[in-house]
């Protein structure tokens, strides 16, 4: 048959499936009964046993069409079959002749041989299996004469997303992958053959391998892999001169349709060290569903990240409070083409501005607040200290004392890994701001921190700018060879803050555990492997020396805090030293009147005196020493 004609046949079979199936069923029913009595008879049925053929073959093609009914063999399909179905068939060959056996004992006429019954019934079942496999082999030959040029492929990871993956490419040869082997780094697999193809050597053999095989591209098959592993990985493929692509996880793979659909280049989230965190739920659902929420710094990164992850849990409303006019058109756009179920309000406004934020709060009355805004570029605060008291502590009062006026349930703010021992004053601010919350705990707003480490791919993060400074030819740019950070990607900062919605009981500090720290050249270096350039060669490092403010290592809590478990084992919660709300009151009334003074001297001995393990910049304290000579009067206050 020729493949035009196959195709044809395939496409009818896909669209007729049932009444195909069932009419080729009836004829192996019927063919089998006879096929039987021809085997037993040397195929020639004496005069004598015909009587004996037509009751045999009246009593199992309805006994047999019914059993077939029953279990549904007659509703799949067969382009589909799989060993499971093939045991559905069996089973079903089986009953239906046990049927037709014990009905041909109570009618069919003496003298019925018996031989027959175990050949109607090995014959109806190879040919009801051959019927489905002849298809399945059909609609896969019928695939093939579209292929187009294959790149020779190895699958580093013979496990089961590995096994998997092959399954997938080789049920589906529109797939531009020629699969020649595996790799894998357990012994045991070495050597082995997986459906019919071998597990060549462990991961430091590949270059050989590659050369030897003529293999174009790799497909790391290691979900599961660590940061570490993930990094060598990457180092071997670059070593072989290989293009590579990941896997992803079993939670992406349910996500989506097929497996080999997402098949993607790697992420710089892959080398984080650890599997990323997911959050509970159900609990997030319950705290937004049907309720208005409020976010503040809404066109942000982090901001703009929390309003598609709270759309999700259906909530009455969501209101978008920004400053930065262009950003929030550009997110009130997105929210309403992706979810336009859900209510969304942009509303332009500086959390400075309280008079601007009760309007606000009165018009829409938000059940639960998530405080996002915030000035966050640590050496840019170091230059506009005043500024930065002014938004993140000045600004977060005015948001936290309106909560408590309108009637606000849940308060949760962003904070910082900075706020640990902080060094710069975006540090020292957000600590006061978190402070500030403690002090404010009252039994009616439940206020809650959300303290975390840096936000992979947020705004001014380091990983735009290395990607920026690699497409531009380099150099890249570290600080220091021993910077070390938390990362956290922005979905997981988002979950974060909403689940700490939930967990937090008020005046607490929620944090996530984010595994060891990562060096910052080890980041810039692999990020450098990811767009297939050689690090040190093609793309030059340079250390730029420390930016005012900044420390080699972030902390996530200190010493005085009492950390305690939470109904999440990826979060613990710090409950801090706070101070009593008429103390705060008053430092936030001294921060007022040294603001409106601009005496910068004043302002870090106050933040000194609030945060009492600040340790001001030696760029910060020569600026205040340079002011204090140039301003006598400021000098002498």
């Amino acid at each position: 048959m020729s493949p035009p004609l196959i195709q044809r046949a395939t496409h009818h079979l896909i669209y007729h499936t049932r009444w195909a199936s069932r009419a080729v069923q009836l004829a192996i029913i019927a063919a089998s009964g006879t096929i039987a009595f021809l085997l037993r008879f040397d195929f020639i049925v004496p005069p004598f046993f015909r009587a004996h053929l037509l009751a045999g073959i009246s009593v199992w093609i309805p006994a047999k069409v019914l059993v077939f009914h029953l279990l549904k063999l007659d509703r799949g399909w067969w382009r589909y079959a799989c060993v499971q179905d093939l045991a559905r068939v069996a089973a079903a060959n089986l009953a239906g002749s046990v049927l037709g056996c014990l009905t041909l004992v109570l009618i069919a006429p003496l003298g019925f041989p018996r031989s027959i019954y175990s050949l109607d019934f090995l014959l109806c079942l190879g040919l009801t299996a051959g019927a489905r496999l002849l298809v399945k082999s059909a609609f896969d030959f019928s695939r093939l004469q579209n292929r187009g040029p294959k790149k020779r492929t190895l699958i580093y990871g013979a496990g089961d997303a590995g096994v998997t993956l092959l399954c997938e490419i080789q049920r589906n040869p529109a797939l531009s992958y020629q699969i020649v082997g595996f790799i894998d780094d357990d012994a045991a697999k070495v050597g082995r053959l997986i459906r019919r193809v071998k597990v060549f050597s462990n991961g430091a053999a590949l270059a050989s391998i590659v050369a030897a095989e003529a293999i174009e591209t790799v497909l790391i098959a290691l979900p599961s892999a660590s940061g570490a592993e993930m990094t060598t990985i990457l180092s071997r493929c670059h070593q072989a001169g290989v293009t590579y692509k990941t896997v992803p996880g079993l939670a992406e793979i349910i996500e989506g349709n097929v497996l080999a659909a997402q098949i993607r280049d790697v992420a710089v989230e892959d080398l984080l060290g650890r599997n990323p965190v997911h959050l509970e739920e159900g609990e997030i659902r319950v705290n937004l569903e049907g309720k208005v929420v409020l976010v503040t710094g809404a066109a942000g990164s982090i901001g703009s990240e929390l309003c598609r992850q709270i759309a999700r849990f259906h909530p009455a409303g969501i209101v978008g409070f920004e400053i930065a006019e262009s950003p929030l058109f550009e997110i009130d756009r997105e929210m309403h083409r992706a979810f336009p179920e859900v209510p969304f309000y942009p509303e332009i406004g500086s959390i400075q501005n309280r008079a601007r934020l009760d309007e606000v709060l009165r018009q829409y009355s938000p059940s639960v607040i998530y405080h996002a805004a915030a000035y966050k570029h640590v050496p840019m605060m170091e230059a506009h200290i005043f500024e930065a008291v002014e938004n993140n502590v000045f600004g977060t009062y005015n948001v936290a004392d309106a909560a408590t006026e309108w009637g606000v349930e849940d308060f949760v703010m962003i904070s910082s890994d900075k706020a640990v021992r902080p060094t710069n004053v975006m540090g020292a601010t957000k600590r006061i701001a978190e402070l500030l919350l403690l002090a404010l705990q009252n039994g009616r707003t439940r206020y809650v921190a959300v303290r975390f480490g840096n936000v992979l791919g947020s705004n001014g993060s380091v990983i735009p700018i290395f990607k920026e400074q690699i497409a531009g030819g380099g150099p890249v740019t570290v600080t220091h060879p021993d910077m070390r950070r938390f990362f956290m990607t922005i979905p997981e900062a988002c979950q974060l803050v909403l689940q700490a919605a939930v967990i937090g009981e008020g005046g607490q500090i929620c944090v996530l555990d984010m595994g060891e720290p990562v060096k910052i050249v080890d980041l810039a270096r692999n990020l450098i492997l990811l767009s297939g350039r050689k690090p040190d060669e093609d793309i030059k490092i340079e250390f730029t020396g420390m930016r005012p403010g900044e420390k080699l290592y972030e902390e996530l809590s200190t010493l005085i805090e009492d950390t305690a478990p939470t109904t999440h084992e990826k979060i613990r919660i710090y409950v801090g030293n706070g101070m009593q709300e008429g103390d705060m009151l008053a430092w936030l009334s001294l921060l007022r009147q040294i603001c409106k003074s601009r005496d910068v001297g004043r302002l870090v001995l106050a933040l000194k005196d609030i945060v009492l393990d600040y340790s001001p910049s030696m760029d910060l304290l020569k600026r205040v020493i340079e002011t204090r000579e140039h301003h006598p009067v400021a000098k002498a206050s």
